[in-house]
């Protein structure tokens, strides 16, 4: 900075007209010179006097303070001319651009950030006086981050109309690595126990390449308190670090550690009291406080204690409570007794709850899951399990919340909940045409989050040669004020499952029908749902394969035995849901069980039921839940009840279990389970017919064979596990981690057919044809086979809906299973 100093003028007030004379005199007029991006008035005001003034030499002395505090001018000369008092001013450069080059350990949104608070903004002028402050500063950071051979430079190119252009170059080199860590004055533990759960590492051995032995300040400063920690841990309370040095080598490319330690002795608490207010929890408090007296000092649980304290103050409404735990040490006989000091402050009211980030969906949705109330005392509880809340919604990605202090009061806060959206829903349209299926139009949507009133909502219509349906459901989770869901749905659908495709085994069914819900929430976490549904069904051209006895006897028209099969059931329906996950699109932490179950009427043509469970659990396995473990159940069973015309009752075999595909990935769809069986009549020529052909009578049942289709039907049973590790998806930003998720799995599980009866078919031999595969009976039934499948998932929440690709093994073949190893799934849901 150049400052021209006014006493040299002063000095020789004598010898020119334009020299400030040490007197006092009236100020007839201001005249500023140099002025070009500074505007005259916004000068003027920086002045401490004004025309008319009648001012001294301080006073000129003065006003050149005030103009270079104001922050716009490099240099400042002041004349004198009579009673005219005349500034030559130069304005400090704008900043035009902020350029940084070779910066890897530091990304430019921190160096922006950091060249802010330096007042170093494009736009604004450049203090040329915080640029060695900047560089001193940047190089500071890489020191601590072990990079000791860093450089710095600033450069500044100037620019016509005042301008400049500033480029940060970076020379960052390598960072120091940790090359020996030395504890000095530990007797009672030895430098390996100390140092295997710190993170700075040293001497690692050539396998753990994974491993970093880069030396970084904070690290180890952390690793100090961690050591410290691990005496405080186990009663020494006297504990302390002397002193720590640092040095670096020659070369600056490693760092040697020593830590000098004065370990003391272990001190036993002799009693724990309290002073302050507890505010009435003082029972509570002291039953569930885990420091008792004869127990050895801990660290670790004095500082739980405290943590617990204030977050139960929190929970009614004293979020600026104070507790410490003040410790009277007898070191003559090693006894501590602890005081837990509380001061639980004001009373916090929350004032306005606010909504940010919510582009579709609308601000009551989000509401109606807050549970921390306006006008109500400020709850940690309410706040977190508000926020899980709304993060379980399918359509809301991610949810943050902060509380603002309401400016000149100390017992209000405003709390704003920050939304992040994701698709909540599938959208899929199409026309094509092909031999087989003809002319082929599809068109439906699915959204969770209808118009933003988090309704759910779907209507689908597909029309091609093997299928037509249409469907249009709707569900308000909030049709009361109390959370009480209702929904309804009307379904069409025409379905020839003859398609190879499929995996099942051919028949035409035509289904139409509709059905109403209603869900009554139990608490924050269970719900109970139920429903009834009236439902029609119409089977022909259906195989008759051995499964299909029973059926066949119940709904068979022995007038017209070909006429196929028609029956109306009258559904009622119910289910629990109990859920503490996190989010509602791939959570990480909590777990989910639902148990449902469908039964029909008495009056109904076919009297079943049929229930299913399924828990899911997640463990996450890091701080930042990147890394996380599910395990996952799905339970099923169906049967008839009652009978008729003495035949039991059992579950029809269009509402049989299936596995392969999504729930049993690396399989087929649906291939998964009892197949088909065609049971052949052995037969003897006979006498000739009255046509003149021979005839043909049926052998002993023991010479009967049997064939079995590759075509599955299901069965009344399944049972089907899943283990899974979801790790961080390589290649992917920030942005995207709650919208893709890639995981590890194991899968296993079968289906069984527990009513029907495999001992007929004991003794018999398999039928060798072109068109059945003929495996034994048991790969396909017995009960002890599992089915096993590995590999790799991707998901994704796509714009247009979810979004499956997963990569399975098959570990476990039997035979008679040409499966596919390779699956992709699109719109599927999780």
């Amino acid at each position: 900075m150049t400052i021209k100093r006014l006493v040299a003028a002063m000095l020789l007030a004598g010898l020119s007209n334009s020299v400030l004379a040490e007197q006092s005199f009236t100020v007839q007029d201001i005249q500023v010179e140099g002025l070009q991006r500074v505007a005259l008035g916004a000068a003027l005001n920086n002045l401490p006097f004004n025309i008319g003034d009648t001012i001294t030499d301080t006073t000129l002395s003065r006003s050149i303070k005030s103009l270079y505090a104001a922050g716009h001018f490099d240099d400042i000369q002041v004349f004198r001319d009579g009673s005219t008092v005349i500034y030559r001013l130069k304005e400090r450069p704008t900043i035009n651009n902020i350029e940084f080059d070779g910066n890897k350990d530091i990304k430019e949104e921190q160096l922006n950030e950091s060249l802010t608070g330096q007042k170093i903004i494009v736009g604004e002028p450049l203090d040329k006086t915080v640029i060695k402050e900047v560089e001193n500063g940047l190089t500071e950071f890489y020191h601590g981050v072990g990079k000791y051979n860093a450089t710095v430079k600033m450069k500044v190119t100037y620019l016509p109309r005042n301008r400049v252009n500033l480029k940060i170059e970076f020379e960052e080199g390598d960072a120091a690595s940790v090359r020996q860590i030395n504890v000095v004055g530990n007797e009672l533990f030895s430098d390996e126990e100390l140092l295997k759960n710190i993170e700075s590492k040293y001497d690692l051995p050539w396998w753990r390449f994974l491993s970093s032995d880069r030396y970084q300040k904070q690290t180890l400063q952390g690793d100090f308190e961690k050591i410290r920690s691990y005496y405080l841990d186990r009663g020494y309370l006297r504990f302390n670090i002397d002193a720590n040095q640092v040095s670096v080598s020659t070369d600056k490319n490693s760092v040697y550690v020593t830590l000098n330690v004065t370990e003391g002795e272990q001190y036993t608490i002799t009693g724990v009291d309290f002073v302050g207010d507890l505010i009435g929890q003082d029972a509570f408090i002291k039953a569930l406080l885990p420091l008792k007296a004869g127990q050895l000092y801990n660290g670790a649980l004095v500082t739980y204690t405290e943590e617990s304290i204030a977050k139960l103050l929190a929970r009614f409404g004293y979020a600026n409570s104070k507790v410490r735990t003040i410790p009277t040490i007898n070191d003559d006989t090693k006894e501590v007794a602890l005081t837990i000091s509380v001061e639980p402050g004001k009373r916090v009211y929350v004032r306005r709850l606010e909504v940010a980030g919510n582009a579709s969906t609308k601000d009551e949705v989000i509401r109606r899951e807050v549970r921390q109330m306006e006008g109500a005392w400020l709850s940690n509880d309410a706040l977190e399990l508000s926020k899980e809340r709304i993060q379980r919604l399918p359509y809301i990605e991610k949810v943050e919340f902060e509380t603002k202090e309401v400016a000149g009061v100390d017992d209000k806060v405003d709390v704003s909940y920050k939304i992040k959206e994701q698709p909540s829903g599938n959208f899929n349209a199409g026309i094509s045409y092909g031999d087989f299926q003809g002319l082929s139009f599809q068109i439906g949507v699915e959204q969770q989050n209808f118009f933003g009133t988090g309704n759910s909502a779907g209507i689908s219509l597909s029309t091609n040669r093997y299928n037509k349906q249409i469907s249009l459901s709707v569900t308000d989770p909030y049709f009361t004020l109390d959370g009480v869901s209702l929904g309804g749905q009307i379904f069409y659908s025409d379905t020839d499952y003859s398609s190879l495709s499929s995996n099942l085994e051919a028949y035409k069914q035509k289904r139409y029908g509709f059905g109403a819900s209603i869900g009554y929430p139990i608490n924050e976490y269970n719900r109970l749902n139920f429903g009834s549904n009236y439902a029609v069904n119409e089977i022909n051209s259906l195989s008759e394969y051995d499964q299909l006895r029973h059926f066949r006897a119940v709904l068979m028209d022995k007038n017209d035995p070909d006429g196929g099969y028609k029956f109306t059931n009258y559904e009622l329906v119910a289910s629990w849901i109990q859920s503490t996950l996190n989010r509602g699109l791939f959570p990480t932490a909590g777990h989910e069980m639902v148990l449902s179950g469908r039964i029909t009427t008495p009056n109904s043509d076919l009297q079943y039921f049929k229930t299913t469970f399924e828990a899911r659990k997640y463990i996450p396995l890091s701080n930042d839940h990147r890394w996380s473990f599910l395990s996952k159940l799905e339970l099923g069973y169906g049967n008839g009840y009652g009978s008729k015309d003495g035949y039991d009752y059992t579950l029809p075999f269009t509402d049989n279990f299936y596995a392969g595909g999504q729930n049993l990935r690396g399989f087929e769809a649906r291939i998964i389970g009892p197949h088909a069986i065609y049971r052949q009549i052995s037969t003897v020529p006979g006498l000739p017919n009255p046509t003149g052909l021979a005839g043909a009578f049926p052998t002993d049942p023991s010479f009967d064979t049997y064939l079995v289709s590759p075509r599955s039907t299901g069965g009344n049973a399944m049972a089907i596990a899943t283990l899974e590790l979801i790790t961080p998806t390589p290649f992917v930003g920030e942005d995207y981690v709650n919208q893709i998720r890639t995981s590890l799995f194991v899968d296993a599980g079968n289906v069984w057919d527990t009513e029907f009866d495999l001992s007929r078919y004991d003794g018999l031999s398999p039928t060798t044809s072109q068109n059945f595969n003929s495996p034994a009976l048991l790969d396909y039934s017995d009960p002890g086979l599992i089915r096993i499948s590995t590999g790799l998932s991707l998901q994704w929440i796509s714009p247009m809906g979810p979004l499956t690709f997963s990569l399975a093994k098959i570990i476990q073949k039997e035979e008679g299973d040409d499966q596919e190893n390779f699956s992709f799934n699109i719109g599927t849901t999780f």
